[in-house]
């Protein structure tokens, strides 16, 4: 898990320089009246929030795996019946009784 920390890091770190990246290019061309390269830059400043996020969603998804591998080891036999429970209902919920006639 540790290099998975590393590369969120290091997504985070491309996402920043992407956005700064981007108000450059922005600015470069608001300065020389270049369209192209102020549309450039602001595709780049949309990229780099949009990693910025993936990073963070990507970051939550993994506490959220921690958090059940933890309670799967701590409570085996709960987790279990929890498991089954909702095994039986999805079962009723997808696969209900026929009647015969």
């Amino acid at each position: 898990m540790a290099k998975d920390k590393i590369d969120t890091i290091e997504n985070k770190i491309e996402a920043k320089v992407r956005d700064v990246q981007g108000h450059v290019k922005d600015a470069a061309g608001g300065l020389t009246g270049d369209i192209g390269l102020q549309l450039d830059g602001k595709f780049d400043q949309f990229a780099g929030h949009a990693q910025e996020d993936f990073a963070d969603l990507y970051e939550e998804g993994e506490s959220a795996v921690e958090k059940a591998v933890t309670f799967v080891r701590d409570k085996p036999l709960l987790s279990l019946g929890i498991v089954s429970v909702v095994g039986v209902l999805l079962g009723w919920l997808f696969f209900p009784r026929r009647s015969r006639s």
